[in-house]
């Protein structure tokens, strides 16, 4: 699909070997906790994933979509150790808050950052956020149940999908295109990004949040219609209308009554 797209080019998969089970058993060991079951018999197929293409703009080649999966090997916890190496540095466990709202209703409750939850990272997004997979109960033992959010840049959390599975497939119908992890954001994705939705639009979409205010963004020119040839029409001058009688009678009463007019000022004189 990429490949006959329009502009699209250098559609490049990488090719990864399976994981080895002990691998996996390995991870689970270390991380105290038990990987989904969709997302271990991935791994076992392929130890990631890796999937980029670019556009041609001015017959150059521009990296544009990227779809990544980490490798079991790459799917470190997040918020585990300290920003910096200095003593007593900050941690993203002093970000929690105990006034945070908790799920409720319609909005699931947010992971944290201490050790009430497990969070690995999945996709650095090309740094514009974090896809994470989420233990959200880790104490006091790991709850199996996990789930996939968006960390954004100013480290706040959006949900995703309950599986890895509905998440992957949320990946390949965006095709990678650039910050589409912001159309489930209460802010969406920006203007330039709206533009490549706009040329690469998935055929699948059920999102409102991307359609909103997007006649401000979206260019609409057809360039068919724009440089299509047009034949020029011969330009035909219209003559005046014509007066009504009407008009006319009351038009030649003015006149006589002015020549009537002028007529008794120069008898008086």
């Amino acid at each position: 699909l990429l490949e006959t797209s329009p502009g699209v080019a250098e559609v490049t998969f990488v090719e990864k070997e399976p994981a080895e089970r002990h691998t996996i058993i390995s991870w689970e060991q270390k991380n105290s906790c038990i990987l989904p079951e969709d997302l271990k018999n991935f791994y076992l197929m392929t130890d990631g994933f890796q999937m980029t293409w670019s556009v041609k703009t001015d017959d150059t080649p521009m990296p544009l979509g990227s779809m990544v999966i980490n490798s079991v090997s790459k799917l470190c916890r997040l918020g585990g150790s300290s920003m910096y190496t200095l003593p007593n540095a900050p941690t993203l466990a002093d970000l929690e808050d105990d006034t945070d709202e908790e799920g409720n209703g319609d909005k699931p409750e947010k992971p944290h950052f201490d050790s009430r939850s497990l969070i690995f990272e999945l996709d650095p997004c090309n740094g514009n956020g974090k896809v994470c997979l989420v233990y959200k109960h880790a104490k006091p033992v790991v709850s199996p149940d996990t789930e996939i959010w968006f960390l954004d840049r100013a480290l706040y959390w959006h949900f995703l999908t309950k599986t890895f599975t509905a998440y992957y497939r949320l990946l390949i119908t965006h095709l990678g295109l650039p910050q589409w992890q912001y159309t489930f954001t209460s802010y969406g994705v920006s203007p330039q990004a709206k533009q490549w939705f706009n040329m690469y639009k998935p055929i699948t979409i059920n999102t409102a949040l991307l359609s909103e205010e997007a006649d401000s963004f979206v260019n609409k020119l057809d360039p068919n219609k724009v440089f299509k040839s047009k034949n020029k029409t011969p330009v035909i001058k219209k003559k005046p209308p014509s007066q009504p009688a009407g008009s006319q009678k009351s038009h030649m009463s003015m006149t006589s009554s002015k020549t009537s007019s002028l007529a008794g000022n120069s008898s008086r004189k």
